[in-house]
Parts: C-alpha cells; structure tokens; sequence
C-alpha cells in the first residue's frame, strides 16, 4: 500500500491516537480529513497540521453518518483510505447494582461496532472505485480477552475483531482494497485516563507501526503487548475454515 499521496479519513482524529495518526501520515505527504464531536478540538487539531481539514460529527449518530459521508463525497470524492478509530469505554462494574451495564454495553457496541459497520458500508462503493484503497479499523488488545473492569468494551472490540476478518474475507480477491487491523494496547490518552493510560504507551507508536504496515503490507497490525498474544492467536486461527 502507497504510503504518500493517499487522502485518508480519519475519526476521532482530534486527540490521542487519531491525532498521532493523523501527524504521521500527513507528514507523509497525504491529504487528511479528521473527524470528531467538538468542533474547538478539531480546528485547533487540524491547525497544528499539515494539508489537514476537518469535518465536524458525532459517527455514532446515524444522521451524522450520512451527513459526514455525504460531505465527503461531495468535497473530496478521492477518499481511498477510511481509519475507523473512533471509539467509546467505560468501567463496567457488572456486580453493581447501581448501574446498568446493558446501557452503557449499548452504547459501546453502537460506537465501537454497529457504526463502524455502517459508516464502511457507506463508503464502500467510492472506496470500490479507487486504484488503491484500505479500510483500517483500530481494534484492542481487550478484542483478545475480556476484563472486570472494561468487560463490555472488550466485547465491542472482540465483535470488531471478527467483522473484520470476515470484511477481510469478502474481499480477499479484490487486488485493490486491503482491509487492516490494528491492535494497540494500552496507550496514554485523555480516552484512557481513567483505566491507567498513564502507563501506556504513547500514540505515537501506535502511529508507527500502521506506517510500516501499510509500507508491508501487513494486515495485521499488534502493537506493544499486542505482539506476544497475537502471535500465539493469530496462527491457530488461521487454520481455522474461513
């Protein structure tokens, strides 16, 4: 995959990972469009960048959605490359009876996955009619295991993880649209703060290995203690029908 020159989507681009994703690649010398619910957040992000704009929406929103993709193909119908990252956690205490844990899971899984799914396909038949195209989905270490303290996160994560194998799959004989993964684990950002990201890694790593997958070729994208379990997973899973 081309690593210059593409113009890249990216959601949750104002902060944290998107925003170091966003750094990287248009130091690269790619066109980026980041997305984001605060309109302040963005401009002062895209300011900070190069060949950056920005378009305002919350992706969870269905109306949002279509509103954003509609933008997009009006204002920059050469969109090959969409970096699905923006997302959504809480701490879910699932023995606490003061909370309910269906509520905040539903808002997960609408955030982390069902809007995942439908803004893609939403933008599939423009994606279809590049040269060169990539649908990049930012998944998590959690996608491999659940927790007490985030469990219905890690199953929006791990619902991602397998849509999009089976994105991956439905695709694999179309030389032109290359379908990633990434799988960081925890990094240091204003998302993570209150699980620890202190002690996570820094975005900028995470920035790091996508740019060398996207140079390899490389689908699968671990980062960090992702390595170790992916590289005991993946394998066994490759075996498995697909």
């Amino acid at each position: 995959m081309k690593t210059t020159g593409n113009t890249i989507f990216i959601s949750g681009g104002s902060a944290g990972i998107g925003l170091a994703l966003a750094k990287k690649l248009s130091e690269a010398g790619n066109k980026i469009i980041i997305n984001g619910r605060n309109e302040e957040r963005l401009q002062n992000a895209a300011s900070q960048l190069e060949n950056t704009s920005s378009i305002q929406g919350d992706l969870s929103d269905k109306a949002d959605r279509i509103r954003i993709v509609e933008e997009l193909h009006q204002k920059h119908p050469e969109v090959n490359i969409i970096i699905n990252n923006a997302g959504l956690a809480f701490l879910n205490d699932l023995n606490n009876p003061e909370i309910s844990s269906a509520d905040l899971a539903a808002n997960e899984m609408n955030t982390n996955y069902v809007s995942v799914i439908d803004f893609t396909e939403l933008m599939l038949p423009s994606l279809l009619e590049q040269s060169e195209a990539a649908i990049i989905n930012i998944s998590s270490i959690a996608a491999f295991r659940g927790n007490k303290y985030a469990p219905t996160y890690a199953a929006s994560k791990a619902a991602l993880n397998s849509y999009t194998q089976g994105l991956r799959d439905t695709f694999a004989e179309n030389e032109k649209l290359n379908i990633y993964e990434v799988y960081p684990p925890l990094v240091n950002t204003e998302f993570s703060a209150e699980i620890g990201g202190a002690n996570g890694i820094p975005p900028s790593e995470v920035a790091n290995e996508l740019f060398l997958a996207l140079e390899k070729n490389q689908f699968e994208v671990p980062v960090g203690d992702s390595k170790q379990i992916h590289a005991l997973i993946h394998p066994i899973i490759e075996q498995l029908p697909h």
